[in-house]
């Protein structure tokens, strides 16, 4: 009997575990990217438009209209918007351009003012503030800038490597940024100079669609189905049934989660201990964003309209 009682509690135990949304925001389009700044939820699309949520009262507060433009026929098209971040009431945006280039806006007061137009022939993938005058953006051809918004100027280029780019991240600070490329390594760069610190390697072997860094500790989100850890002290990989799209950590760096298989479940795990610890269930569609709110909190996109918001014990 006390064996019958024990099973039930691992089992009840065990479905605990896997939990559902509490909230669904619908944005205007596939969502590209997210950002969580004083409890709005800005929300970038492929749909001309970055949507902002407040997250209290879930209601949206403003949608932010980018120029639509003409496709390679003539016709018009939604523009896809790649990148956001704010800083204060300032929202740096990278959109799609004509002719396949991307641009680069900065939204303050109620209107978009550009910064790079797609005269510079550039393919920007990301763009991010490093304080109040200098934004960091990087090209699909792996190349690195510092942008001085008020001269409109670059103040330093690198090659971080040939391997095509695929993500970054900032850490705290924002002196160092860690570069995710298809070459399976990690290249940490320092902000204020362009120059590389550090490279991580051994646990990819192919390439890595996203990278996160809080509190020292990497995550990685790999083609080859490994979720990387990289802290001070050991690095290891979770396996997935699938490739992983996407991965991010919480503010403390101590529970991570990574898009964990074909039915676009979220594997929350302890980082330190490796331990799993939640199943997210709900996407239809593949993750696209990963972005905790704080250790208990957290947000979650895929490729279509849905952004989930979830609430762990």
């Amino acid at each position: 009997m006390k064996l019958l009682f024990s099973l039930i509690f691992c089992f009840s135990f065990l479905f605990s575990q896997q939990l559902k949304p509490l909230h669904t925001y619908l944005a205007s389009g596939g969502v590209t990217d997210l950002v969580l700044k004083d409890n709005l939820l800005y929300i970038a699309t492929a749909n001309s438009a970055v949507d902002v949520f407040d997250t209290q009262s879930h209601e949206l507060v403003k949608s932010i209209k980018m120029p639509k433009i003409k496709d390679f026929v003539g016709d018009i098209i939604n523009a896809k918007v790649y990148s956001i971040d704010v800083l204060n009431d300032r929202i740096i945006i990278v959109s799609q351009g004509e002719h396949g280039f991307r641009k680069i806006y900065e939204y303050t007061d109620e209107k978009l003012n550009p910064l790079i137009t797609i005269e510079k022939k550039m393919y920007i993938a990301k763009a991010k503030y490093i304080n109040d005058n200098q934004i960091i953006l990087s090209l699909l051809s792996n190349q690195l800038f510092l942008f001085d918004i008020k001269q409109k100027k670059l103040l330093w280029e690198k090659q971080v490597s040939q391997s095509k780019f695929s993500d970054f991240a900032l850490n705290e600070d924002k002196s160092k940024v860690i570069i995710a490329d298809e070459s399976g390594s990690l290249k940490a760069i320092e902000t204020k100079t362009g120059k590389l610190k550090k490279i991580y390697s051994g646990v990819n072997v192919d390439n890595i669609f996203q990278v996160d860094i809080k509190k020292g500790v990497i995550i990685t989100a790999g083609q080859d189905r490994r979720c990387a850890i990289y802290d001070k002290f050991n690095q290891y990989y979770k396996k997935a049934e699938f490739l992983i799209y996407s991965a991010g950590l919480s503010p403390s760096g101590k529970i991570a989660g990574y898009a964990n298989n074909e039915e676009n479940d979220v594997t929350l795990f302890d980082t330190k201990s490796k331990k799993e610890l939640y199943t997210l269930r709900g996407h239809k569609m593949t993750l696209s964003n990963i972005l905790f709110k704080n250790e208990k909190e957290l947000y979650t996109s895929s490729d279509d309209n849905e952004v989930y918001y979830w609430k762990i014990n």
